[in-house]
């Protein structure tokens, strides 16, 4: 059985759980830049280019929130297409007040994180040249945290007024709490074909396609064995990963039941869950 995922699968989008769709609704526009492609009165789709829906919000009102040691979202990542772009959306943050939790430097990547008014973790963050992304000895990426060059990242010429997120910007990864690494690389490397990239010991893992650094992180820092939230706590309710075809959709299901993981059908939809609960959507890339 083939179980390489193909090198063009990507994250599509992410849909989450809010307990205030309009309080969202000023922050993922106001603050981080996100266009409404289209809302209604308990959902909004967010888009950067008008077209293509990548984040969606969905208010409940009996949310609570996500308990700290379950697994879920750790982070989701906007992916701005270039440096000066990184710089716009840093500045802007910077001139609204709006509380950071961070600013990094990866080597492959630099980022910049914060949290939604109900604690979804953000990254911002764009990709240096693949070129100049660095190997170890055993052939997976370096990844370090290094602090964010902030007067470096300013200092690039040409940088213009921030006016939201460019359209370009997609979800670059997703990063998530898992209750267990080694079954977090049965279902994600061996049953849905990606490659691992880095490891951190037993703890994390991230694994891509396409030699990309990673599109999905895994990591038992909520604990080893942690529970998933209730189904009404905010956070992520599925991610999408976005598939070549119809043919490479049905090799990854094929997979996902050889290992005897859940497969849900509908007419233009493949959903599974990870073994922590975990949603996700496999679509077809458009």
């Amino acid at each position: 059985m083939d179980n390489i995922i193909h090198p063009q699968t990507a994250i599509g989008h992410v849909h989450l759980i809010i307990s205030n769709l309009e309080r969202s609704l000023r922050f993922y526009t106001e603050i981080i830049g996100f266009r409404i492609l289209r809302k209604n009165q308990y959902e909004a789709v967010l888009t950067a280019d008008g077209a293509t829906p990548l984040v969606v919000l969905e208010e409940k009102t009996d949310a609570v929130p996500k308990p700290p040691r379950t697994t879920g979202l750790y982070h989701f990542a906007i992916l701005v297409p270039d440096r000066k772009s990184l710089a716009q959306s840093l500045f802007h943050l910077l001139q609204t007040g709006y509380p950071l939790q961070g600013a990094s430097d990866h080597l492959f990547s630099e980022a910049v994180y914060l949290a939604d008014p109900d604690g979804n973790g953000i990254e911002i963050y764009a990709d240096r040249p693949r070129e100049k992304w660095e190997k170890t000895e055993n052939g997976e990426y370096k990844g370090v945290t290094e602090p964010l060059n902030v007067s470096d990242l300013f200092a690039q010429p040409g940088i213009e007024a921030w006016s939201g997120l460019p359209p370009k910007t997609r979800i670059g990864h997703i990063h998530l709490h898992v209750g267990d690494i080694a079954k977090a690389y049965d279902f994600y490397v061996r049953a849905l074909g990606f490659e691992a990239t880095i490891r951190m010991g037993t703890h994390a893992l991230f694994v891509s396609a396409g030699g990309y650094h990673h599109h999905i992180g895994l990591n038992t820092w909520a604990g080893v064995g942690a529970p998933p939230p209730p189904t009404n706590a905010v956070g992520l309710r599925v991610f999408s990963i976005l598939l070549l075809d119809e043919e490479e959709r049905e090799k990854v299901a094929e997979r996902l039941q050889y290992i005897g993981a859940s497969v849900r059908r509908n007419e233009n939809s493949i959903w599974t869950s990870d073994p922590f609960g975990n949603e996700i959507e496999l679509a077809i890339q458009q």
